[in-house]
Protein backbone atom coordinates (compact mmCIF):
# COMPACT_ATOMS: atom_id res chain seq x y z
CA UNK A 1 0.00 0.00 0.00
CA UNK A 2 1.00 3.61 -0.04
CA UNK A 3 0.50 6.42 2.40
CA UNK A 4 -1.81 9.34 1.68
CA UNK A 5 -2.07 12.75 3.27
CA UNK A 6 -5.60 13.61 4.34
CA UNK A 7 -7.40 16.94 4.20
CA UNK A 8 -6.48 17.51 7.86
CA UNK A 9 -2.96 18.46 6.65
CA UNK A 10 -1.85 21.83 8.04
CA UNK A 11 0.89 22.21 5.39
CA UNK A 12 3.66 22.28 7.98
CA UNK A 13 6.08 20.44 5.70
CA UNK A 14 7.50 18.17 8.42
CA UNK A 15 6.95 15.09 6.27
CA UNK A 16 8.64 16.19 3.05
CA UNK A 17 12.32 15.92 4.08
CA UNK A 18 11.72 12.60 5.84
CA UNK A 19 10.78 10.67 2.69
CA UNK A 20 13.67 8.51 1.40
CA UNK A 21 12.02 8.28 -2.04
CA UNK A 22 11.24 11.97 -2.47
CA UNK A 23 7.59 10.98 -2.91
CA UNK A 24 6.15 13.92 -0.94
CA UNK A 25 5.55 17.27 -2.59
CA UNK A 26 4.19 20.65 -1.52
CA UNK A 27 0.70 21.64 -2.64
CA UNK A 28 0.71 22.64 -6.30
CA UNK A 29 4.30 21.50 -6.89
CA UNK A 30 5.00 19.46 -10.00
CA UNK A 31 6.92 16.20 -9.55
CA UNK A 32 9.23 13.84 -11.47
CA UNK A 33 10.13 10.19 -11.06
CA UNK A 34 13.79 11.25 -11.17
CA UNK A 35 13.44 13.46 -8.07
CA UNK A 36 15.44 11.75 -5.31
CA UNK A 37 15.72 8.43 -7.14
CA UNK A 38 18.13 6.71 -9.52
CA UNK A 39 15.54 6.72 -12.32
CA UNK A 40 16.80 8.50 -15.43
CA UNK A 41 15.72 8.59 -19.07
CA UNK A 42 12.93 6.36 -20.29
CA UNK A 43 11.56 4.08 -17.58
CA UNK A 44 9.52 0.97 -18.24
CA UNK A 45 6.68 0.13 -15.88
CA UNK A 46 6.63 -3.49 -17.08
CA UNK A 47 3.04 -3.25 -18.32
CA UNK A 48 3.76 -1.78 -21.75
CA UNK A 49 3.82 1.80 -20.45
CA UNK A 50 6.95 3.93 -20.54
CA UNK A 51 7.72 7.47 -19.43
CA UNK A 52 10.69 9.80 -19.29
CA UNK A 53 11.77 9.95 -15.64
CA UNK A 54 12.71 13.63 -15.97
CA UNK A 55 9.32 14.58 -17.43
CA UNK A 56 7.40 16.95 -15.18
CA UNK A 57 4.14 15.54 -13.85
CA UNK A 58 1.18 17.62 -12.70
CA UNK A 59 0.67 18.14 -8.98
CA UNK A 60 -1.70 15.64 -7.37
CA UNK A 61 -3.05 18.32 -5.01
CA UNK A 62 -3.23 22.09 -5.14
CA UNK A 63 -4.35 22.43 -1.52
CA UNK A 64 -2.17 20.22 0.70
CA UNK A 65 1.08 18.28 0.62
CA UNK A 66 0.67 15.06 -1.32
CA UNK A 67 2.39 11.69 -1.77
CA UNK A 68 3.01 10.15 -5.21
CA UNK A 69 1.82 6.54 -4.74
CA UNK A 70 4.15 5.20 -7.48
CA UNK A 71 7.12 6.47 -5.44
CA UNK A 72 5.89 5.58 -1.93
CA UNK A 73 7.35 2.42 -0.39
CA UNK A 74 6.08 3.13 3.14
CA UNK A 75 9.80 3.47 3.95
CA UNK A 76 10.24 -0.32 3.53
CA UNK A 77 13.94 -1.05 3.22
CA UNK A 78 14.83 2.24 4.92
CA UNK A 79 12.96 2.47 8.23
CA UNK A 80 10.71 0.35 10.45
CA UNK A 81 7.73 2.65 9.91
CA UNK A 82 6.64 5.34 7.45
CA UNK A 83 8.57 8.42 8.49
CA UNK A 84 5.94 10.86 7.25
CA UNK A 85 3.42 9.35 9.67
CA UNK A 86 5.98 9.31 12.48
CA UNK A 87 6.65 13.07 12.25
CA UNK A 88 3.19 14.34 11.30
CA UNK A 89 1.90 16.56 14.13
CA UNK A 90 -1.75 16.08 13.15
CA UNK A 91 -1.65 12.37 12.21
CA UNK A 92 -2.86 12.94 8.65
CA UNK A 93 -0.37 10.58 6.94
CA UNK A 94 -2.37 7.35 6.82
CA UNK A 95 -2.63 4.10 4.84
CA UNK A 96 -4.17 4.50 1.40
CA UNK A 97 -6.82 1.79 1.33
CA UNK A 98 -7.03 2.09 -2.48
CA UNK A 99 -3.36 1.19 -3.02
CA UNK A 100 -2.42 -2.20 -1.54
CA UNK A 101 1.06 -3.69 -1.96
CA UNK A 102 2.81 -6.55 -0.18
CA UNK A 103 6.09 -6.04 1.64
CA UNK A 104 7.78 -7.94 -1.22
CA UNK A 105 6.25 -5.53 -3.75
CA UNK A 106 7.36 -2.54 -1.67
CA UNK A 107 10.93 -3.91 -1.54
CA UNK A 108 10.86 -4.40 -5.32
CA UNK A 109 9.62 -0.83 -5.80
CA UNK A 110 12.41 0.47 -3.56
CA UNK A 111 14.97 -1.47 -5.60
CA UNK A 112 13.47 -0.13 -8.85
CA UNK A 113 13.47 3.47 -7.62
CA UNK A 114 17.05 3.30 -6.39
CA UNK A 115 18.56 0.91 -9.01
CA UNK A 116 19.29 -1.81 -6.48
CA UNK A 117 17.61 -4.57 -8.38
Amino acid sequence: MAIIITDECINCGACEPECPNNAIYDAGAAWRFSDGTALKGVIDFGDGNTLNAEETQAALSDDIYYIVPDKCTECVGFHDEPQCAAVCPVDCCVDDEDVRETEEELHAKKDWLHANG
